[in-house]
């Protein structure tokens, strides 16, 4: 079986995918890494380059060769991947997957992300904490509806990685 996990960015995804693989004995793939290993360059220069349509493509293609390739993995998806090209179908079309979406405040997100925003290139030219919070907003209302889709949610707030990992354990087995 694969466990699929899901969120905005900055919820944690790869972080908690990594502890729980280690917990479980699976393997770990993030999607983004799998992504610039394959295109040999980053996600901000695939989206400076090609844009953000192409990265969609590519994510959706990457996904399908992921479901397809790995079994036994916990995978960590792009924030954005559950909304796009139908991958949240081709998701819930598996037999062999459980998803998970690791649900963030705006407050939590917005502290989490400001520091790291040059390395995100949804929001690298917000300025403020509070312009973040009107885009994380934005983007929350329109993705909730895929989110909320998974099979399991899992609150991430006031939680440390480790805590997370053993509750989406203590749902899935």
């Amino acid at each position: 079986m694969n466990i699929i996990l899901l969120g905005y960015m900055g919820c944690g995804k790869s972080s908690i995918g990594r502890d729980l693989a280690s917990k479980l004995e699976m393997e770990c793939l993030d999607l983004d890494q799998y992504i610039e290993a394959r295109e040999k360059k980053s996600i901000n220069k695939i989206f400076e380059e090609n844009g953000e349509i192409y990265f969609r493509k590519k994510e959706n293609e990457y996904l399908k060769m992921v479901l397809e390739t790995y079994t036994n993995t916990i995978i960590s998806l792009g924030g954005g991947t559950p909304c796009f090209a139908g991958n949240l179908e081709l998701i819930k079309s598996r037999k062999d997957a459980k998803s998970v979406y690791l649900k963030t405040s705006l407050q939590e997100l917005v502290t989490r992300l400001f520091t790291e925003k040059h390395k995100r290139p949804l929001i690298s030219h917000v300025n403020s904490q509070e312009d973040l919070k009107d885009f994380i907003r934005k983007h929350l209302f329109e993705r909730s509806f895929y989110y909320n889709q998974a099979e399991y949610i899992i609150s991430t707030d006031d939680k440390e990685v480790e805590e997370i990992a053993t509750e989406i354990q203590a749902v899935l087995f």
